[in-house]
């Protein structure tokens, strides 16, 4: 901390937070996480626990007249067995809506995996600091992203200026759900993930329910989505499901239905958006699992790979083809009687020759170019006056 400020701290409390559906309180402070304690409680798999507790889409709203801001957290960063250490997290501040500058944290908790054995440990780390200074004089709104890759307890919030809760922006809140891709994967920052970048460009607030690995269609998700307030849904289904090898196709459509039945209990207007899968060679037509390829580890490099036999189709199982024809079907089944359904086919958002521009790095997640042609794309196919999110 700079001793040399005259600094006033604010307690953190819901009101300076958007994009959490539920805040717990810790020894040191408060941990948003993105799935309310009911959900969380209902499921004890591991790599939901961490990607819903990584706050991607969530940040700290703030009026004030500072110029300078620091901000103390404690995170819990990712790290592999025998591979090079991930990047930190980035913190993207925002002055007026506008990207004024970014910060990483130090310190802190790494949970460290072990990839071939699926063991993991976490071995704790101190407290970090995150900083902006040089701000321009005069009242103005702030925004401070959380990164989208690492869990974040909050700890103390100060600045050089009172801080007071920014009003409500009166723009309408966007509810989007959807597997890595979604959440974050390698994008440059937490405001550069395609859902943040699309949300910019649709002038909508987002909450961001991208679950690394876990867009699983479970009826704890549902739920959450059916009872939080939003004006607009998407639901982004397909590749998680193929790439655990979750469920055969006389389970899967039924699993859909009963996911979008749940979320119209709470929602029976709102315009709700069916996205599948964007391309991915790997599992157009093979089935899963998914397998990690660890013989480049120790450069930092994964590749995942099919390991399901294209054969199984028959005896149904699914891949990203399968997926799509079905959601199709299913939306245009439904939507006889929910004029406000709709369906994106995710091709469109990427597709093949984008695949042959920018191909995926590890052959399932997109690099950071990547992340913003698709919130290119899904602006400007879904919020523009004849999208099925206009105005």
């Amino acid at each position: 901390m700079d001793t040399e400020t005259s600094w006033i701290t604010t307690p953190i409390t819901a009101d300076l937070l958007r994009g959490a559906l539920d805040l717990e309180r810790t020894e040191r402070g408060l941990r948003p996480h993105r799935l309310p304690a009911r959900a969380r409680a209902q499921c004890a798999d591991g790599q939901l626990a961490m990607a819903e507790a990584q706050p991607s889409g969530v940040r700290l709203v703030f009026r004030t007249r500072a110029t300078a801001i620091e901000l103390d957290a404690l995170r819990t960063k990712t790290a592999y067995e025998g591979a090079p250490p991930r990047p930190d997290g980035v913190y993207d501040l925002l002055v007026d809506g506008r990207l004024a500058g970014q910060d990483r944290a130090t310190g802190g908790n790494v949970l460290m995996v072990d990839m071939t054995t699926g063991s993991a440990e976490t071995r704790p780390g101190p407290l970090g600091t995150v900083r902006f200074s040089g701000l321009a004089e005069g009242v103005k709104d702030i925004e401070i992203w959380l990164p989208y890759n690492e869990t974040t307890e909050l700890v103390a919030l100060r600045a050089d200026a009172p801080v007071e809760p920014a009003p409500e922006s009166g723009r309408k809140v966007w509810l989007h759900h959807g597997s890595s891709i979604s959440h974050g994967s390698d994008a440059a920052s937490p405001t550069s993930t395609w859902p943040a970048r699309a949300a910019f460009l649709g002038g909508v607030e987002l909450i961001n329910l991208g679950l690394g690995g876990s867009a699983l269609l479970d009826p704890f998700t549902a739920r959450a989505m059916r009872d939080t307030p939003a004006d607009l849904i998407s639901v982004k289904i397909g590749i998680n499901i193929v790439n655990a090898d979750l469920m055969r196709l006389r389970a899967f459509a039924p699993a859909v239905h009963g996911f979008l039945d749940t979320i119209r209990e709470g929602h029976p207007d709102t315009p709700l958006l069916v996205v599948s899968p964007v391309l991915c060679p790997i599992h157009e037509d093979t089935p899963g699992p998914s397998a990690p390829d660890f013989s480049n580890l120790s450069e930092g490099r994964i590749r995942f790979a099919a390991m399901g036999d294209p054969a199984e189709r028959a005896a149904g199982k699914l891949t990203l083809n399968v997926i799509r024809d079905e959601l199709s079907r299913l939306v245009a089944q439904r939507s006889a009687d929910d004029p406000n359904l709709h369906y994106l086919d995710g091709r469109s958002l990427y597709g093949e020759k984008d695949f042959a521009e920018l191909p995926l790095p590890d052959q399932l997640h997109p690099d950071a170019a990547t992340h913003r042609r698709i919130g290119d794309r899904f602006a400007g196919l879904v919020f523009t006056d004849d999208g099925p999110f206009a105005a």
